[in-house]
């Protein structure tokens, strides 16, 4: 065993072991303060997080610039509330639905009048939210990421656009009202994704575990022969073409995996506050998660995970008031035109700067006069 492998192997597993303690002990504080109420917010950042993560890869290793994954979160939301909210009684007698009843796949009850309700459970209605995420990410995908820089920009903006007008008026989905009475997402046993106070904390450590496994396979794709292609493609991407890399098939692949973390955090937001509205796909929510992964490094999971919970939690916080959008606008600009590697680059850079800056300058040698 070589002697660097301790090293690489704590590298790998510290951030997360430090991840696992600052949930823990951030839940703590708030608990022993009386201010647990704040879990609330910071369970939503981590549902937001999630599409973090997915454009931390998608822009930041493959160079893909997305401008419509507010459209692939609404999508998630949308499809796991529209069938956790359905009510499929009148065809329990047909073949099909009888068959997803027989696999467990279907919910009993009855509803504030008494009558009988038969609605698609919360975790499959998760899954085939990010399969049909999924599906319309690929679908999309073959068209559109043949074309690049600020074309391909312009085509996931329409997309996103798409998305908005769709939700926004099909009566299916309740147009500008959304779908409300959205249930929990139930796990097993006990266990739920729930905004009640009494499921706060539990609906906090469900949150940031499914984000930390997301956070797991993200750095394992970063560091494997996958994450080598991709990063090949970032830098010069016809030079990996010619040396072999399928550019196309990679750059396709993790935007259907950018877009199925949108669609977990969609459906995820959606149980927890028991309703989706068509703002969650408009076009200034895929400009915030842009710039969310701005300043916290384009190529930096844990930058822009912490970046997506600190803005995140002081967006739903009201800290910037109606100037919500503006801010976020703001930021966007100012990363791209001062700091485009991120605010822990631009640190580095001032650091490095302020260092020589300080550093002690050199006396000059003495000049040597020759005698004749």
């Amino acid at each position: 065993m070589s002697a660097g492998f301790p090293r690489l192997l704590l590298g790998r597993i510290g951030p997360f072991l430090l991840a696992g303690v600052l949930v823990i002990a951030l839940q703590q504080v708030l608990t022993r303060n009386g201010i647990e109420f704040y879990m609330t917010q910071i369970t939503l950042a981590a549902c937001y997080a999630l599409v973090v993560i997915g454009l931390c890869l998608l822009m930041g290793y493959a160079g893909q610039v997305s401008l419509g994954h507010a459209g692939f979160f609404a999508i998630g939301g949308y499809t796991a509330a529209a069938l956790t909210t359905m009510n499929l009684y009148q065809y329990r007698d047909s073949s099909l639905v009888a068959m997803f009843r027989s696999l467990g796949m279907l919910a009993e009850g009855t509803d504030l009048y008494g009558q009988s309700t038969l609605h698609t459970g919360s975790v499959p209605a998760l899954a085939a939210a990010v399969l049909l995420a999924v599906l319309i990410a690929l679908l999309i995908g073959l068209p559109v990421l043949r074309l690049k820089g600020h074309y391909l920009a312009m085509a996931t903006l329409g997309f996103g656009l798409i998305v908005y007008r769709v939700v926004l008026g099909t009566p299916g989905l309740g147009q500008a009202d959304g779908i409300s009475s959205v249930p929990p997402l139930l796990l097993w046993g006990d266990l739920q994704l729930n905004s009640r106070k009494a499921f706060r904390v539990e609906s906090y450590y469900i949150a940031w575990s499914v984000v930390l496994v997301a956070m797991l396979l993200a750095t394992n794709l970063v560091h494997s022969r996958v994450g080598r292609a991709l990063r090949a493609i970032h830098e010069n991407e016809q030079a990996a073409h010619s040396l072999g890399v399928n550019t196309y098939r990679y750059k396709l692949m993790v935007f259907a995996i950018s877009a199925a973390l949108a669609a977990i955090g969609g459906s995820m937001a959606a149980h927890f506050k028991g309703s989706i509205g068509p703002s969650e796909a408009t076009t200034m929510y895929s400009v915030r998660y842009v710039a969310i992964v701005a300043v916290g490094g384009m190529a930096n999971l844990w930058g822009g995970l912490l970046m997506a919970m600190v803005l995140t939690f002081l967006s739903l916080r009201g800290a910037f008031g109606r100037y919500d959008d503006l801010v976020f606008g703001a930021i966007l600009v100012f990363m791209m035109l001062f700091a485009p590697a991120g605010l822990g680059s631009a640190a580095r850079t001032l650091w490095r700067a302020v260092a020589r800056w300080r550093r002690p300058k050199k006396a000059a040698a003495p000049e040597v006069q020759h005698v004749r």
